[in-house]
């Protein structure tokens, strides 16, 4: 009775293992975390696989003795359940295990969240201002200030229009930072709450009105990195990317060259305001 039902969940799991192991199911990390490109977001990644396998290892372990105490011990093969009701030492096991598991896991984790936290002894500062929808960027130690809103095209979102490769992931003015560099980022809002989220960087910070947060990140690779705001910010939060471009220390100081304020003077407020309100409208149109 049992035997047919067994061959086949052990078919069925066979066929599930083998698709979960090809290839395509694999590629470009479609089943796991994005390819971390700093070491926070590697030690993510390292935590995220070591917790799983022990998460999977207790299953396996749990769900066999389950499995084989359901079957070897059934009523239809005379079995009887044991009398006993306290076991001193089965309850000091069981106790005992687990507490080591937590432990164990808690010790890499909690290194990692203090790493993540430190930003002392940083390169550089970049202050990062949360509206409704867009970004603002000010390079603190470069005097370079700019704001960075969704450059989808209307006719894209409202479907009129075949959507690129890019959609929703694309601004008008990418976030440019050098590799090999500790950036620290300060993060605010100016109107309510938003999230600064790149998922390669290994960063998920919020951005609250009126308060500062911070984090950091060391760039590994040259390349283009995005994400989005991942708090709930009103109509237009879905149109919120962030664009990253790390590049080599040269290209870094050509754009901040090309970039920065005029060295005799900062931009005025008045021209900041009409910015802003430019960006506004674009963002709410």
């Amino acid at each position: 009775m049992f035997r047919p039902l067994g061959n086949k969940l052990l078919s069925i799991l066979v066929g599930l293992v083998s698709v979960l192991m090809t290839n395509a199911a694999m590629a470009e990390y479609a089943l796991n975390l994005p390819p971390p490109v700093t070491s926070t977001a590697e030690e993510i990644l390292t935590l995220h696989n070591l917790i799983l396998l022990i998460c999977l290892i207790i299953f396996v372990l749990v769900f066999s003795v389950m499995f084989y105490s359901m079957f070897a011990h059934r009523k239809s093969k005379g079995a009887k359940a044991a009398s006993f009701h306290h076991s001193t030492t089965l309850e000091i096991v069981w106790t005992v295990i687990p507490v080591l598991i937590l432990i164990g896991m808690a010790v890499p984790s909690t290194a990692t969240l203090v790493r993540m936290e430190d930003t002392t002894e940083s390169d550089m500062t970049v202050k990062v201002t949360g509206y409704q929808w867009f970004w603002q960027y000010e390079y603190l130690d470069d005097d370079v200030n700019f704001y960075s809103k969704l450059s989808t095209p209307r006719a894209q979102i409202e479907g009129r229009e075949e959507k690129g490769e890019n959609y929703l992931l694309e601004v008008d003015r990418e976030v440019v930072l050098p590799i090999g560099e500790k950036i620290r980022f300060l993060f605010t809002a100016a109107d309510v709450i938003h999230a600064w989220w790149i998922p390669q960087f290994g960063i998920k910070k919020d951005a609250i009105p009126g308060y500062i947060t911070e984090s950091w990140v060391r760039i590994d690779e040259p390349g283009v990195y995005t994400g989005q705001c991942a708090e709930l910010c009103g109509k237009d939060h879905g149109f919120m990317p962030i664009v990253v471009r790390a590049v080599t220390q040269e290209e870094y100081a050509q754009w901040v060259a090309e970039n920065q304020a005029p060295s005799d003077s900062t931009v005025s407020s008045a021209n900041q305001g009409e910015e802003l309100n430019a960006a506004a409208s674009v963002a709410t149109n």
